[in-house]
């Protein structure tokens, strides 16, 4: 089956198309750009050059995956909304994975390790996860010096925030088609009927709906 994967939650842009066999997660096509003020322009287009670059048309897809955060509230949506659209068209299951476990499944090395991503004002997500890629405690969003004050028994960190954090650095930095669908590979491989897509977005967005306008006595 061919899997498309979706990624808006951190800076980078990312989609791509992954084969999924009955005990494989093989990417075919990665098309991933870094630009977080452009993720609206930009996906679509990454979605359809990595359907090219798989060599298969968008409806030969048999599933959409898509990072579910956390992430910045308009970034993010814009991946969610996608791939809810893109699954009705295509008449698709979509699964909603976390975007931190989808790091934490392409890193190398012993556990435990913390994946870190940026959550803009001055703020990080983060997760922690064990020698085997499990997710142990979060997803949070926290200062970096409260998150290194909690005296984690991380050995390493990984995500696009953690070189600020001083501890030793693994990769990647942000999430891979391949690392999103292994996420969700046993349920795709089941045919589990995914549930509604909630995005994780552990606070509220910066724009607030406007007020009831004041009332202004005559005087």
């Amino acid at each position: 089956m061919h899997v498309l994967a979706l990624d808006t939650a951190t800076p980078a842009v990312t989609a791509g198309v992954v084969e999924l066999t009955a005990d494989a997660v093989v990417p075919r096509s990665v098309h991933v750009v870094h630009d977080p003020r452009k993720h609206a322009e930009l996906l679509m287009p990454g979605v359809l050059a990595a359907c090219a670059g798989a060599g298969i048309a968008l409806r030969e897809v048999g599933a959409v995956v898509v990072g579910a955060g956390p992430g910045p509230f308009t970034g993010l949506r814009v991946g969610m909304v996608t791939a809810a659209a893109l699954g009705d068209a295509l008449g698709v299951p979509v699964h909603g994975v976390c975007t931190l476990d989808a790091i934490a499944a392409d890193v190398a090395g012993p556990g435990p390790f913390v994946v870190v991503t940026d959550a803009r004002r001055r703020e990080v997500y983060w997760a922690l996860y064990d020698g085997s890629g499990a997710r142990r405690d979060g997803p949070h969003v926290e200062s970096p010096a409260a998150l290194v004050g909690r005296g984690l028994p991380a050995v390493a960190a990984a995500g696009g925030s953690a070189p600020g954090l001083g501890w030793p650095v693994r990769e990647p930095a942000a999430p891979s088609p391949r690392g999103l669908v292994a996420v969700a590979a046993a349920a795709v491989r089941a045919g589990v009927e995914p549930g509604p897509l909630e995005p994780l977005y552990l606070r509220r967005p910066d724009a607030a709906e406007p007020g009831a306008r004041k009332k202004v006595s005559a005087r």
